[in-house]
């Protein structure tokens, strides 16, 4: 493709993206959970590979050919952990492994967060999917379902977070968390 032609707005795919991440995010926590009866962190295997994964990797690369590298860096490495996750859901490695490799995204979510320019609210967002996934990591090195379900929690409350902001944006609803700074944040990035 030319470099002058437009890949979409950065506007568009940054709301797409925090969209995709917060409905993943919302289906992974909630199995977590076990709120709802007869579903588990493994059924959001599909979503997590399609939506967590392959599409918000591709808006990952778009934000970054549009210039946004917060949001193509959160995007495409955030969509690479889904990808990964969703691949090795159905048990293929031990639990120890899995620990570690949460271990390592969640050092990428604490870039993100302590690197998001988007206000307290998107730095909120990303803060909750460390926890979340601190909490995933310490849970597979302990055998610990209620660490798990503490997880589940974090990560539904940071899907719906990203969802609300992506919505906001859409519906240019206000964002601010506080008057101190007199703008409102943005969701992520």
């Amino acid at each position: 493709m030319d470099n002058g032609v437009s890949a979409g707005s950065t506007a568009s795919t940054s709301t797409l993206g925090n969209i995709a991440l917060g409905l993943t995010l919302l289906a992974f926590g909630i199995g977590h959970t076990a709120i709802v009866s007869g579903v588990s962190a493994a059924n959001s295997v599909s979503l997590a590979t399609y939506v967590g994964g392959l599409a918000l990797f591709v808006l990952g690369v778009l934000e970054f050919r549009g210039g946004n590298g917060f949001n193509g860096t959160a995007f495409a490495g955030l969509g690479a952990f889904w990808f990964t996750w969703a691949s090795g859901a159905d048990g293929k490695v031990s639990a120890h492994a899995a620990g570690l490799f949460l271990v390592l995204f969640a050092l990428l979510a604490l870039t993100l967060t302590v690197s998001a320019s988007s206000g307290l609210f998107g730095q909120g967002a990303y803060a909750l999917l460390t926890l979340s996934l601190l909490l995933l990591a310490v849970g597979s090195f302990a055998d610990s379902g209620g660490l798990a379900k503490a997880a589940g929690w974090a990560a539904a409350l940071s899907g719906l977070m990203f969802w609300y902001g992506a919505t906001a944006a859409l519906a240019h609803w206000p964002m601010a968390l506080g008057k101190a700074s007199g703008r409102g944040a943005v969701a992520a990035g």
